[in-house]
């Protein structure tokens, strides 16, 4: 009986837990409950100084409901309510509930009470404060701690400190407070919150964010004594959005939490930007105007640093009536979002038109017109590069960098080589070393924009001697025409994470793999190829991949289809050493399958041809099917690199009140087949595990690529908590915002010292730990090695640069400009000689990659939107059949893709049909064919401008004409 008593008990908290969350006050209640161990209510209150006591009091009411339960444990908990102050609460767990209308007026009276912080913040808190307590609003406790805010941080913060204390009290208190106002002689506030000021006009809402729709006519104040006009905007607002919430201001300068929805940060309050000391010291130079970089460890508050440094530029060039724009560049499209919902809009949206753009935006395609229009815009690099450029084309209007006035590079370490950041920053510097010339000349200048990098790691660029470290980062710093490079002091460095290295132990036995070895060694005797590497190694898979390359060159059938199932094997190994024996063979079972497909006509009449080798290969899987399906069920045989995550994510779930993390793996197969893994493992349930994964949205893979859509609803979850796990491939390494992230997982994964870095710094939580898990010839432990050893060269290195004097950093800085500027010179060079492209497309040859077949020459081929090559020849046609492809869902302005083309002779896809304007285009994929140009053939081909070919462009109205008529003589030949 006493156990249903306590399960309604534990429902009934859970129904009331979001009106709680709102209204109870942690410090006060916390010490009054028993039954809470010391250690967690220490973690509570830690909560509550890091994440305010929304997140607090979830927490608290977490341990609250946790059992096994002390006998009385409600009763406690409402009398410690009821003691510490918070008795509206403890009305609520009494189910002593106000009316609908009475809450309804309360949430008016705190929503109007957030409203007006901005001018409430200006009033004398520590008179009202004594006030409030001598009314009862406050507790003594709480007056002291509003005291002591004001001594810290000033009158403002206590007041703000005041306004949240006194919103939580029982309906009543907005009638107490207006009489506070009116004894303490704050007249004008007063009249603010009636209404009444001074004139026939009265406060309106209307263009100020209101949580919910109301109609607009006179309300009736909470407790009836005062009565006043709200007029409220007309669009509803999301139950999410809650004046208790999240809405309250910072009471650190941690990065903020993305919520996803900056409909919801639109409305709430601007924020106040406060930075620390050290991020106050390394913002130095840039208020002063100059190029920096600044080079914060993940969880520092580079980005809060970069809106700071945004505000105070865009405040003092107004100040001096001079122009002003800021961009944001970043290098993913999740972090356009995450900068504009979590930092910039929040803290500037009052004073100034905050705008986000990216390559999923319908706001790109008139990109110079929010550029005109706003004065921070948050945008993927590629998309400033494109406007820049057609600016310097005449193409159209476009975007200059003299319009912009200050450009923040985010994880600005990828401002090197070919990358998108060094291409803007190249135009910078050409402009730069220009305008030299003109002062000379006594012209006027071009104006350039002031430069803010941001980065956690530059990395060292594969050095291994502090030279080449030295040298690499002070080339970032050339490209990004830094005066400095600004980094926290070593001493105020924080806390290393907690590192561990899981080593594993070779299986004992591993029938399956040795099965996938003997089918492999079957194929080599076949082909007669000998390899010189371990089979499933990278080694062998570069051997394998050149193989199938010479071997299409030399129209060499057997050894290229042998060398492209052989790449399916060494995979399928590599799987089976990475996660499930099962899934490496379901890997290897669909392959055959849609081989098979391949080899399957959409009409019946039409046979596709299967050479004898495909029959071999074929017939050998099918030998070895059933033996590797019964092996992959047998759990005795699994990798104990599996064995080792399932511990270690059992450990951190089981170990945590909260546990939230991240495996990173390599493949996007193998973050797939891992989440599937973990979903279907009713352990990881047992223990709240609620896993999903985000993989790239680049097409390159087999395997399908997420959407940014699909990303960002994954990355919000995550955020928010609906899923705990993430399972990433690289995608997430950079940038992803999570404060809560308390443990990190590498999981057979190691690039260099700048991902080991990111990866790190995914975990922000205080006692997050990293684990570097071992995979099977991954050789990651030798790796992350080499890569600790790289990061601490790359923290001398940076020491070294700083101390240099400014004459020799600003004379080592030039020269590298120069030289790039030089370099980019003979780049540009090479690259327009190679553009030229004086072949006739007649000389060019197109044959099938899998049968060798004459396909076409560049003649037949025809150019779409100078983007996709089409064949609409009648000859074509003849040559290939169509099939379904449920994949392809891409839908664009006047074309639209949902099937593809494949060789009628062998199957070999050869590219997709494109409805374009409603004509059926087969636009080929160049990958898929053998290139003879002039009679040498390449095989190596991957892209179309790898072809020294101008197509000819795409007549559609002659093509139109060409079809209808075509259309009419087969109507003439049926009459």
């Amino acid at each position: 009986m006493e156990s249903e008593t306590d399960e309604m008990r534990e429902c009934l908290i859970d129904c009331l837990r979001p009106r709680l969350k709102e209204l109870i006050v942690v410090d006060r209640v916390l010490d009054l409950i028993d039954f809470i161990e010391n250690e967690q209510k220490e973690r509570i209150r830690q909560k509550a100084r890091n994440d305010g006591d929304i997140s607090a009091a979830d927490y608290l009411i977490n341990a609250v409901v946790q059992k096994p339960h002390t006998p009385g444990w409600f009763t406690a908990f409402v009398d410690a309510l009821n003691n510490g102050g918070c008795n509206f609460a403890a009305d609520y767990m009494q189910l002593n509930l106000p009316t609908p209308e009475a809450e309804a007026e309360n949430e008016n009276c705190v929503r109007l009470i957030h409203l007006l912080i901005p001018s409430l913040a200006d009033m004398a808190t520590e008179t009202v404060c004594a006030h409030c307590f001598s009314k009862r609003l406050l507790t003594e406790d709480e007056r002291d701690r509003i005291t002591a805010e004001i001594v810290n941080r000033g009158r403002r913060s206590g007041a703000r400190e005041l306004l949240r204390r006194i919103i939580k009290c029982p309906p009543g208190w907005y009638s107490t407070f207006l009489q506070v106002l009116k004894d303490t002689e704050h007249h004008v506030l007063y009249n603010e919150l009636t209404g009444n000021e001074g004139s026939d006009k009265k406060p309106s809402l209307k263009d100020k964010p209101i949580a919910t729709r109301e109609s607009p006519t006179s309300a009736e104040s909470c407790d009836g004594t005062e009565s006043m006009e709200i007029t409220v905007n007309e669009q509803p607002m999301d139950q999410s959005t809650d004046l208790y919430a999240g809405n309250e201001l910072p009471s650190n300068s941690e990065p903020s939490q993305p919520d996803g929805s900056a409909l919801e940060v639109a409305r709430s309050p601007e924020k106040e930007i406060t930075l620390r000391d050290y991020q106050m010291e390394v913002a130095g130079p840039a208020l002063e105007g100059k190029n920096i970089i600044v080079c914060l460890p993940t969880g520092s508050g580079k980005t809060r640093v970069a809106v700071y440094i945004t505000k105070e530029h865009l405040d003092r060039r107004k100040a001096e009536g001079k122009p002003r724009k800021v961009i944001v560049l970043v290098n993913k499209v999740p972090l356009v979002e995450q900068h504009y919902s979590a930092e910039f809009l929040p803290f500037l949206k009052n004073k100034y038109k905050v705008e986000r753009v990216s390559g999923d935006s319908q706001l790109k395609i008139s990109f110079t017109e929010i550029v005109k229009k706003n004065d921070i815009i948050i945008c993927t690099a590629q998309i400033l590069e494109n406007y820049l450029e057609r600016a310097n084309s005449g193409e159209d209007e476009g975007v200059n960098l003299s319009d912009l006035t200050l450009i923040i590079i985010d994880e600005c370490h990828h401002t090197q080589k070919g990358g998108v950041y060094n291409h803007i920053m190249m135009r910078y510097l050409k402009q730069k070393h220009k305008n030299k010339r003109l002062v000379k000349e006594q012209k006027e200048p071009v104006p350039l924009p002031q430069i803010l990098g941001l980065t956690a790691s530059p990395g060292v660029g594969g050095a291994t001697k502090m030279e080449k470290a030295e040298e690499h980062i002070l080339r970032i710093c050339a490209n990004l025409d830094a005066s400095r490079i600004m980094t926290r002091r070593q001493e105020e460095f924080k806390k290393e994470q907690r590192k561990i290295v899981v080593s594993v132990e070779d299986r004992r036995e591993d029938p399956f793999g040795d099965v996938i070895k003997k089918i492999m060694t079957a194929i080599h005797n076949h082909a007669e190829l000998t390899p010189t590497c371990d089979l499933g190694s990278q080694n062998y898979e570069q051997w394998v991949v050149q193989k199938e390359r010479q071997a299409a060159k030399d129209e060499n059938q057997k050894v290229r289809v042998c060398a492209e199932h052989l790449r399916q094997y060494s995979e399928s190994l590599n799987l089976c050493n990475t996660i499930r024996m099962q899934d490496a063979f379901s890997f290897l079972n669909k392959y055959y399958e849609e081989e098979m497909k391949k080899k399957t006509a959409p009409e019946e009449e039409h046979k596709i041809q299967i050479t004898d080798t495909e029959r071999f290969l074929f017939n050998l899987f099918k030998d070895n099917k059933k033996e590797l399906e019964t092996l992959a069920k047998n759990p005795e045989y699994e990798n104990d690199s599996l064995s080792k995550l399932r511990t270690k994510i059992l450990h951190e779930f089981s170990s945590r009140d909260e546990a939230r993390g991240i495996v990173f793996i390599k493949t996007r197969r193998s973050a797939i087949a891992l989440n599937q893994w973990i979903q279907e493992n009713s352990k990881f349930a047992d223990i709240g595990v609620k896993s999903a994964y985000v993989i790239g949205g680049g097409d390159q893979s087999v395997v399908k690529p997420m959407t940014s859509a699909e990303q960002k609803d994954v990355l919000k979850k995550f955020g928010n908590g609906q899923v705990n796990l993430l399972i990433a491939t690289t995608v997430a390494e950079e940038g992803l915002d999570i404060p809560a992230c308390n443990f990190v997982i590498r999981y057979g994964l190691v690039t260099n010292e700048i991902a080991m870095i990111q990866a790190q710094g995914r975990g922000r939580a205080e006692d997050s730990s990293y684990t570097l898990v071992e995979v099977k010839n991954s050789g990651v432990a030798e790796k992350e090695c080499v890569n600790e050893y790289r990061k601490n060269m790359m923290n001398k290195a940076i020491q070294k640069i700083k101390s240099l004097n400014q004459a020799a950093y600003e004379k080592r800085i030039t020269e590298f400009q120069i030289q790039a500027i030089m370099e980019e010179k003979v780049r540009m060079t090479k690259k327009k000689q190679k553009d030229i492209k004086n072949e006739s497309p007649s000389n060019v040859k197109f044959s099938c990659r899998s049968c060798s077949e004459p396909i076409c020459t560049g003649d037949d081929i025809q150019i779409i939107e100078n983007m996709h090559r089409v064949n609409v020849t009648p000859q074509f046609r003849k040559l290939y059949i169509q099939r379904e492809n449920t994949t392809l869902q891409e839908r664009l302005l006047d074309y639209e893709t949902n099937g593809f083309i494949a060789c009628k002779n062998c199957g070999q896809r050869w590219g997709s049909m494109m409805m374009y304007k409603g004509i059926e285009c087969p636009c080929l994929d160049v990958k898929n064919f053998v290139v003879n140009l002039n009679g040498k053939k390449i095989s190596k081909c991957t892209k179309w401008n790898e072809v020294p070919i101008k197509f000819s462009a795409f007549d559609y109205a002659e093509h139109a004409i060409n079809m209808t008529m075509s259309d009419n003589s087969d109507d003439d030949e049926t009459m």
